[in-house]
C-alpha cells in the first residue's frame, strides 16, 4: 500500500515502501545500534535528466521541520520537502535473490520538471526541454539537456548538449536554430541566447550522417 501523509504545511506525499523494503531497512538500521536513527529520502538534481533518488541515514535531530515524517513499525522515514513533488508515486522495494537481495527505488516523476508560479528560469527551461522538445526529438532517437545557464554582458545564455541521434547529426544546427531555440525563447522570454556545447565529431549514433 502507498502512504499518503500531510505535514503541518499541508504538503502531501504518496510514496510506497513495501513490506519487504520496510523489513530490510529496519534490519539495516538496527545494525547501526544508534537510538532514534531513521532514513532520509530525497532526490538530487530533481526535475532534470540527472535526477537521482537517494536514501541516507538520519540521525536523531537531523530532520528538518518541513520534512514529511512517515512512521513505520520499527523505523521512521523523513521525506525532504523540496523532493516531495518528484517522489509522487515512488516505490521502494526489496527483492531477495541468491546473492542476498537488492533494494530498488523507482520514482517515475523524479526527472519530470515541476513548474509553479515561483519556478526558476532553469526549472522552466528544463520543463520545456523535457515536456515539449525531447518527445519530438525522441522520434529520431535524440534528446537535449541543459548543461548550464550563463548570465553575462551578452545576456542570459542557455548552454545545451544534444545526445542520441542528435549527436553528430548533420541537421542538428537546423534543429537548434529553427526548433529548440525558437521554442525556448518563446516560453522563457528572459533567455537571450541558446548555444550548443555538444561534441558533434562523434557521429556513430547520428540520425542523419
Amino acid at each position: 500500500m502507498s502512504t499518503t501523509v500531510t505535514n503541518d504545511d499541508s504538503l502531501t506525499t504518496n510514496i510506497q515502501i513495501t513490506e519487504s523494503a520496510q523489513g530490510y531497512l529496519a534490519d539495516l538500521l538496527a545494525k547501526q545500534d544508534t537510538d532514534g536513527i531513521g532514513v532520509r529520502i530525497f532526490v538530487e538534481h530533481p526535475g532534470t535528466p540527472r535526477a537521482e533518488c537517494c536514501m541516507a541515514y538520519n540521525q536523531h535531530g537531523e530532520e528538518d521541520d518541513a520534512d514529511i515524517r512517515l512512521d513505520y513499525d520499527h523505523f521512521t522515514a523523513f521525506i525532504e520537502a523540496s523532493s516531495v513533488p518528484y517522489l509522487e508515486d515512488a516505490i521502494i522495494d526489496y527483492n531477495k535473490d541468491r546473492f542476498g537481495g537488492q533494494l530498488t527505488f523507482r520514482a517515475p516523476n523524479s526527472k519530470v520538471p515541476q513548474v509553479g508560479d515561483d519556478a526558476s528560469i532553469e526549472e522552466r527551461i528544463n520543463y520545456v526541454l523535457q515536456a515539449e522538445i525531447n518527445p519530438n526529438l525522441a522520434a529520431h532517437g535524440g534528446n537535449v539537456q541543459l548543461l548550464e545557464l550563463v548570465d553575462d554582458e551578452a545576456g542570459l545564455t542557455a548552454v545545451l548538449k544534444f545526445g542520441g541521434g542528435c549527436q553528430g547529426c548533420s541537421a542538428v544546427d537546423m534543429t537548434l536554430r529553427q526548433g529548440v531555440e525558437v521554442q525556448l525563447k518563446q516560453q522563457v522570454p528572459e533567455l537571450m541566447h541558446v548555444v550548443d556545447d555538444t561534441d558533434h565529431t562523434r557521429t556513430e549514433n547520428a540520425y542523419y550522417q
